[in-house]
């Protein structure tokens, strides 16, 4: 492979620069048998045309058009937004296919080190949460979080931890509704031992209000308190710390198959590379845990605009089928709704990275979901109960979607990213750099590189390698940079009135 580009897809007009070019620089095609000469100073992770391009035609990538040209553009042209246009609009009428081939399912014997709960489900982190239902106590479960860590000591528990949002309170219909379900998945998430449901006492989402949406309550496990109700909140919030914690202490890790785990897929702050080396390696590791019996999600709905048919392509039934269309259909509407144009997408950071439209983003973003065939298509803040690949239906909003992920059962989430961010959610959040030299530069955030595979590494050996550490993420053996520096948050949904 050439060290200062790389062609995707042999039916490509376009290579991806490798490192950055300059104008008169010639880049020899030995695919084509001839060589080309820069026009322009190129950045790195973005394209050059490799032949003449009319005005109209398709711009391919990935072996599919990620736009047109706006107008004509010749071989050693940087190939970018000034010359470029999205061809998508509006919703599509989509044609089932029937079902694709079997994807072999063939567990071994791998285990992981969790935790099995008493009602049947597994968990990798044995955490004591604050789950406060209104965003007024932000700050009281902050306070009685970290006087929690302070005052109980136990090597049996990762910690007590709580995460602020802004919601709870002046909220109606689908709004409140998008809350609890959010709130009500997190307290029933496996990673927390035990949990305390924080209360203020007057707000829309009240905790008998809260209690109508959470599973069955284990009250060894979950215990509540209304601030409003009690003389002194702290006093009291740390006594029912002190019985959860040493009701979370009572769980030790045991060898657990491999199958159990539930593996969110995101990406953020996307470059050229992302499509290239972080988000085809999600979408192995998705093959090998799911070929072991295991689980993953996607989300991030919008960001599958423009290569959603590869997803239908590969539905397990037709009702799944019918079901994804709903969902992509339902977001393009969403934003029509609103006035707003369906794809608005890629940000300004993406197009700096060097992506150009939403079809180049989204093809390179579908990557992750490797080739398993897509088997339940579910609600926002749904939870994920069928073994294989999954999608929830939510936005491409980081801290939404990782949130999303986390509600939806997910035990780690994978978060490929070619422009590097420190966000964690609530469960260990494990950053993926496209690049070497994002994994270089941002130490404290990045914890895999995957631009060693335009390096010089190997798919396979990167792969395994990058599956053997998951088990160790998995296992307790080693924790995310979001986890060692408390970069744990929350966002949630939200589309209506606020009072």
């Amino acid at each position: 492979m050439s060290t200062q580009f790389i062609q995707v897809h042999p039916n490509d007009n376009v290579i991806v620069s490798l490192k950055e070019l300059s104008a008169n620089d010639s880049l020899h095609l030995d695919f084509l048998d001839k060589a080309v000469m820069l026009t322009t100073d190129i950045p790195s992770g973005h394209k050059v045309a490799i032949e003449d391009i009319e005005e109209g035609q398709d711009i391919i990538k990935y072996g599919f058009p990620i736009g047109k040209a706006s107008k004509a553009i010749k071989a050693g042209d940087w190939v970018h937004t000034d010359n470029v246009v999205t061809k998508l609009s509006g919703t599509l009428d989509y044609e089932y296919q029937g079902q694709k081939k079997e994807f072999a399912i063939s567990p071994t014997n791998l285990t992981f080190q969790g935790y099995k709960r008493h009602n049947g489900e597994v968990g990798i982190r044995n955490e004591v949460w604050i789950i406060n239902t209104v965003g007024c106590i932000n700050k009281t479960a902050e306070l009685l979080a970290k006087m929690g860590n302070d005052s109980f000591k136990q090597e049996e528990i990762d910690g007590i931890y709580h995460f602020p949002h802004p919601l709870g309170c002046s909220q109606l219909g689908d709004d409140l509704s998008y809350t609890q379900k959010v709130l009500s998945r997190l307290v029933d998430h496996p990673n927390a031992a035990a949990v305390l449901v924080l209360g203020l006492g007057c707000e829309n989402n009240f905790i008998e209000a809260f209690k109508q949406v959470l599973p069955e309550i284990d009250e060894n496990r979950v215990k509540f308190m209304a601030v409003q109700d009690v003389q002194d909140e702290l006093e009291e919030g740390l006594e029912l710390l002190e019985d959860l914690v040493d009701y979370a202490a009572t769980f030790k890790r045991e060898p657990i198959p491999v199958s159990e785990l539930k593996i969110g897929l995101k990406c953020g702050g996307s470059d050229g590379f992302s499509g290239i080396t972080a988000n085809p390696l999600v979408g192995a590791f998705s093959d090998m845990l799911i070929t072991e019996g295991g689980s993953t999600i996607l989300t991030e709905v919008p960001e599958m605009f423009g290569a959603e048919t590869i997803l239908m392509d590969r539905v397990a039934s037709e009702q799944v089928f019918t079901d994804l269309v709903d969902v992509v259909n339902g977001f393009k509407e969403y934003f029509i709704r609103y006035d707003q144009p369906v794809y608005e997408n890629p940000s300004p950071g993406n197009k700096k990275g060097g992506i150009t439209t939403l079809e180049e983003k989204s093809l390179g973003c579908v990557q992750k979901g490797g080739f398993a065939p897509v088997v339940d298509v579910l609600p926002y803040a749904s939870k994920v109960t069928k073994k294989g690949l999954s999608i929830v239906q939510g936005p491409g909003n980081d801290l939404v979607s990782v949130t999303n992920l986390a509600a939806a059962g997910a035990h780690i989430v994978l978060f490929t990213t070619g422009r590097g961010t420190p966000f964690g959610g609530p469960v260990p959040t494990v950053k993926i750099s496209t690049n070497t030299p994002l994994a270089e530069k941002k130490k404290n955030w990045i914890d895999y590189n995957a631009g060693q595979l335009v390096d010089g590494a190997n798919m396979d050996d990167v792969k395994q390698d990058f599956f053997n550490y998951l088990i160790q993420i998995a296992s307790g053996e080693k924790k995310t940079n979001n986890e060692q520096y408390g970069f744990k948050e929350i966002a949630i949904f939200k589309d209506g009135v606020t009072l």
